[in-house]
């Protein structure tokens, strides 16, 4: 009989450390996450606003020479990331592939215009500073046209200033969140244990001899739970990494060294605070408290 009580203390045991070791983790994870979100708001921003296009329309009497110098003036200017001839017949192809069909065929024509594709740095989109480069270029004389969508770059500057903001916010309300949680947790854990921290309080132990094997395994769980949490990170950075390899997502090595560490000593300290306080308030509370 008393194997059994034995087994069946012992599996309840395991089973409140496991729910702590799981729930640290998990919010651990989640902050994790959310500090990878901080940490490359603006990586992913510039993603984003590299894919903008700047397709600029030549003459059709322009001439080859000019179409060169044009290309290669762009592709060495600053604010460039990339720019690519595509040659109107190259063009056609391409459209006929969208549309379906060959509308030369029914034109009888091609009415479309060799072009130079330019894809902008992400420092330089801006509304003000794709206008300026526009106007640059459309002063030349072979240059027909500079075509950019204007609305989508002015949505897509509001709205990155707009999603950072918010992330920031985000960050902090989910770290008050986090702490919480934990705190949580842990208090429910020690709560289960107020008979006996009373009871080996009224056997003459002191509160700092009560307190010390709570802390110590709690800190240990938190450690865990933090260990789990980066398990998780690393697997989901290899996984985001593998599908979007241009977010180099590990080319800062520093940072992420910092956001791990940061995630470690968050679980360790939350774990270690919590802990504190929830045992010295049963140390503080009357034999008749603890029943309520």
């Amino acid at each position: 009989m008393s194997q059994y009580i034995e087994r069946y203390q012992r599996r309840r045991l395991i089973s409140s450390y496991f729910s702590v070791v799981l729930s640290i983790g998990l919010v651990l994870f989640l902050l994790g996450i959310l500090g990878m979100l901080v940490l490359n708001t603006k990586k992913l921003a510039d993603h984003f606003k590299e894919q903008i296009t700047i397709s600029i329309f030549l003459k059709d009497n322009a001439k080859p020479i000019e179409i060169d110098q044009l290309q290669k003036s762009l592709a060495m200017a600053e604010y460039t990331k990339s720019a690519v001839f595509v040659s109107k017949e190259d063009a056609a192809e391409q459209y006929s592939e969208d549309i379906g069909e060959n509308f030369q065929e029914f034109l009888g024509y091609n009415p479309l215009k060799n072009s130079i594709d330019v894809n902008l740095n992400a420092d330089f989109v801006a509304p003000e500073q794709i206008a300026t480069i526009a106007d640059e270029i459309s002063g030349k004389t072979y240059v027909d046209e500079v075509s950019y969508d204007k609305p989508l770059i002015e949505l897509l500057s509001d709205n990155v200033r707009k999603i950072s903001l918010w992330i920031l916010i985000a960050s902090g309300v989910f770290t008050v969140i986090a702490v919480l949680l934990i705190n949580s947790s842990i208090r429910l854990s020690i709560y289960s244990k107020r008979f006996i921290i009373k009871t080996m309080q009224m056997v003459g132990a002191t509160k700092r001899f009560i307190r010390r094997p709570f802390v110590l395994t709690n800190i240990k769980l938190g450690l865990l739970g933090a260990l789990l949490a980066l398990v998780s990170l690393t697997v989901v950075l290899f996984y985001v990494n593998n599908n979007f390899p241009e977010l180099n997502l590990f080319q800062d090595m520093a940072l992420l060294v910092i956001l791990f560490s940061a995630v470690l000593v968050l679980g360790v300290a939350i774990s270690w605070i919590s802990t504190y306080f929830a045992t010295q308030r049963f140390l503080n509370l009357r034999t008749d408290d603890l029943y309520y």
